[in-house]
């Protein structure tokens, strides 16, 4: 019997390797079920040790493929498989490749290729740069002999994927630049600018009035201790990052946000919107729901919501509906939940979590314009409300004064 190495999945959401031996490829990946393993690539042993080797003597500063450089790969070979063969096809696109990266992993896949490996197997010398979801599912592709189709609907997703994220991107970066600069301006109107005024008052004689007062108490204050405070924000920022690599605590804190309004519902929409449209296409693409649930998950960057869909694997390898998995978690969004019953009901999953993908990106995209309609405009008037109380409490003494030497 063939000695398969595998990877796959745990309950955890690990990663495991090893090896096995089998009559078939279909009794390996029920043999890792027994264990309680989710297959996600199985390849003959003599096929595969090279491919699990690679990775782990590349550099550890290697470069990889960008997002927009696989999607790129990956549309690029699509067209070229439907017209010449595998090895001509990358070793095509290697050549045209601009970026000397981009030229070493193609041809490290060609490569690959051309030794007698399976495309999916080949792909998994470059583990950074081409992810599970990517592997598992062109390795699905080539034993339905529908390569150029599952290339396709891949460069799809990715395109979709970066499309989101660069939404997000916009949304975000506007406001906070906005608030950066509003703060950076009444900074340096408090720092600076006060200062130099309230000399100009030691002489007066009188009574300050109250907001001129506040103001250079809040002065005083930022000159004295600022560098203090800036010392301590550099260290709280320090500390949070080395305690998010805590799994415990990254669990925590994602699952806080989602208890957050406004932004919980906008991180399990754009999470529930990334679920739906990846499973679709893995599901789309012939791969086992199971198997695709299980490499799904790990797409998902909020630990909460990925533990949420790693219940769901466990809830369906249990033999329970995904619709209902879905719905004991209580994150995602009761449309999600209503398209996959449907979807389970009429044989048509990959279709249905595809419209309700299509469903719920458009209300993110409605959301985000809604926001940021009101954010900006907010920011603003927040911003000219402080420097306008900065300079009423530098004229009212100039306008006591005034007001003093006529009478």
């Amino acid at each position: 019997m063939p000695t398969y190495q595998y990877l796959a999945i745990d309950t955890g959401g690990r990663e495991r390797k090893g090896a096995l031996t089998a009559g078939a490829e279909d009794a390996a990946r029920e043999l890792l079920r027994a264990k309680g393993l989710l297959p996600v690539r199985l390849s003959v042993s003599d096929r595969a040790t090279v491919a699990e080797t690679g990775p782990a003597r590349a550099p550890l500063f290697e470069k990889k493929l960008s997002t927009k450089q696989l999607t790129l790969f990956t549309r690029q070979l699509s067209t070229l498989i439907a017209v010449s063969p595998l090895e001509e096809s990358l070793r095509s696109i290697s050549q045209q490749s601009e970026k000397e990266h981009v030229r070493r992993i193609t041809a490290s896949v060609h490569a690959g290729v051309v030794e007698g490996r399976r495309l999916g197997v080949a792909l998994g010398a470059e583990a950074k740069s081409f992810p599970p979801l990517y592997r598992a599912m062109v390795a699905a592709g080539e034993g339905s002999g529908a390569m150029a189709e599952v290339l396709t609907r891949l460069a799809d997703l990715l395109e979709r994927q970066a499309e989101v994220r660069s939404k997000i991107v916009t949304a975000l970066v506007y406001p906070i630049m906005l608030a950066l600069v509003a703060l950076l301006i009444v900074t340096g109107l408090m720092v600076f600018v006060i200062p130099k005024v309230v000399e100009q008052f030691d002489n007066m004689g009188q009574e300050l009035p109250l907001l001129t007062r506040i103001t250079i108490g809040t002065s005083d204050a930022m000159v004295a201790y600022g560098p203090f405070l800036l010392v301590a924000i550099v260290i709280g920022v320090a500390v949070f990052i080395r305690a998010m690599a805590n799994d415990a605590f990254r669990l925590r804190f994602d699952r806080s946000l989602l208890n957050v309004p406004l932004i919980g519902r906008l991180i399990r929409e754009v999470n529930a919107a990334r679920l739906a449209r990846t499973l679709s296409t893995v599901v789309s693409n012939g791969m086992p729901l199971l198997d695709g649930l299980a490499v799904t998950a790990r797409t998902i960057h909020n630990r909460a919501v990925r533990a949420a869909c790693l219940s769901i694997v466990e809830r369906v390898n249990e033999g329970g509906s995904l619709s209902a998995a879905m719905r004991a978690t209580g994150l995602f969004p009761p449309l999600l939940v209503h398209m996959a019953t449907s979807g389970e009901q009429s044989g048509q999953l990959d279709i249905m979590l595809s419209r309700a993908a299509d469903y719920m990106e458009r209300e993110f995209d409605a959301f985000t314009s809604g926001a940021l309609s009101l954010l900006e405009p907010a920011i603003i008037v927040v911003m000219g409300g402080m420097v306008a109380m900065i300079v009423l409490s530098i004229l009212l003494p100039i306008m006591q004064l005034n007001t003093l030497a006529i009478g």
